[in-house]
């Protein structure tokens, strides 16, 4: 039997760059194929001219490849290879469909590692000034998506935190903002929202969750919204 090689799940950060870690970055250049998402810059990919790229791209209301695909195009890669990076957006153990691929590859005795990649929560908050906790005001942060496996569509719970942070958010901006104020929160609380953090055209906007009931249109790219008093805007306070 041939001998298998070592996948890594490489977060690539938020977008930018030079937002990868050094780890991530130097793995990349040794790797001999890199499966990587739609959301991954060219740029990244210019670490890694040497290696063969296979687009797995899944991009929220598109269609993209199956991650049962994914998973077999990991399982097939590591028997013809000795180095396969599995490049995610962000981290891959936040909101990356790593328990499926982890589960893929253990399953056939395949040998995995993560390298954790700069989640673009973190990455919006450096970007906004705005961090996440503040002494009196937010000691708890939640991090929450919408967007479920297909068995798990009723779940939208909000989780009860001071500061809460959606993922994908963008489409489901006035179901949100429609469950915040029906479970009590101030339709004055604020929001920020971030587009395409930490990349050449980011955009940032800050709302209210009142004002949030009235969606954000057709974003351009990935958005991230951060709701709670710890994104009040400070005074002199500049993006």
């Amino acid at each position: 039997m041939a001998t298998l090689g070592k996948v890594y799940l490489i977060g690539a950060g938020p977008g930018a760059q030079d937002l990868i870690t050094v780890r991530g970055a130097r793995l990349l250049a040794q790797a001999d194929i890199v499966l990587h998402d739609a959301l991954v810059i060219p740029e990244m990919l210019e670490l890694c001219p040497q290696a063969e790229k296979i687009s797995v791209g899944k991009r929220s209301g598109q269609r993209s490849v199956a991650q049962q695909v994914i998973n077999q195009q990991l399982v097939e890669a590591a028997q013809r290879a000795k180095l396969v990076v599995r490049l995610k957006g962000g981290d891959p153990m936040m909101f990356g469909r790593a328990d499926e691929e982890l589960r893929a590859l253990e399953e056939v005795g395949i040998e995995v590692e993560v390298v954790p990649g700069i989640t673009t929560a973190l990455a919006a908050a450096a970007a906004t000034k705005q961090p996440l906790t503040k002494r009196g005001v937010a000691r708890s942060v939640g991090f929450f998506t919408s967007s479920t496996a297909p068995e798990h569509s009723d779940h939208d719970a909000i989780p009860e935190t001071d500061t809460l942070i959606q993922y994908m958010g963008g489409r489901e901006a006035i179901a949100t903002a429609e469950r915040l104020l029906a479970h009590g929160h101030a339709p004055d609380t604020p929001v920020v929202v971030i587009e395409n953090v930490s990349r050449p055209d980011q955009l940032i906007h800050r709302i209210t969750i009142a004002q949030l009931t009235q969606g954000l249109g057709t974003p351009h790219g990935p958005v991230l919204v951060m709701i709670g008093e710890a994104m009040r805007v400070r005074v002199h306070q500049r993006d």
